[in-house]
């Protein structure tokens, strides 16, 4: 496509024209950010059981799909579309992981890893379930670190990305991003430590 826009400003060009009935420029939208999408995509799927059938492609087409119900959206950035499309991504995983459950205790569980949460260097593996479930409580309490968890640990968005996402200071986003991971990390202790 030739034109004189910056990637971003096509991106923000593309998302106005899908929300305006423009079916065509989703389609556009996707082969501009796919590279993008796949590494989130990636990154989602290898905090994953190494068992996990589901593949990166799979997982963005699927996304995909779901995308086309979020037209009316006013979409403001290329940030604010990959945190949705990131977002998409993970319901997808924590449906996979609920269908798939065998038996309410000791079923086939998805582990994923939380040392990038908790900047500890001790890795620890958590069930996908439980983190949702978890952010879920979040954001009950705090929507914005809520927000800030799944664009930067889901979507592996930077802090200036997550801040232009939020509309808020890239400062906000640090000290937020903090907050949300200890009370993560507490909260995912206490879990492991009831019966």
């Amino acid at each position: 496509m030739e034109n004189n826009f910056s990637e971003p400003e096509e991106i923000t060009l593309l998302l106005t024209k899908w929300r305006q009935g423009d079916k065509q420029a989703l389609d556009k939208l996707v082969d501009l950010v796919y590279a993008k999408l796949h590494k989130i995509a990636q990154n989602q799927l290898s905090q994953q059981n190494p068992n996990h059938t589901l593949q990166p492609t799979a997982l963005i087409n699927e996304a995909y799909l779901r995308l086309a119900n979020w037209q009316s959206i006013d979409w403001k950035n290329r940030a604010q579309f990959l945190a949705v499309t990131a977002k998409i991504m993970r319901n997808i995983l924590v449906d996979y992981a609920r269908k798939n459950l065998t038996t309410k205790r000791g079923g086939a569980r998805y582990k994923i890893s939380l040392d990038q949460i908790t900047d500890k260097a001790k890795q620890e593996e958590i069930d996908l379930v439980v983190l949702d479930d978890a952010l879920t409580r979040l954001s009950n309490i705090d929507p914005l670190q809520s927000k800030i968890v799944e664009l930067r640990y889901f979507a592996g968005l930077s802090l200036e990305e997550t801040a232009e996402a939020l509309d808020i200071s890239a400062r906000t986003v640090s000290r937020e991003w903090t907050l949300a991971k200890f009370w993560l990390f507490n909260e995912l202790d206490n879990l492991k430590k009831s019966p």
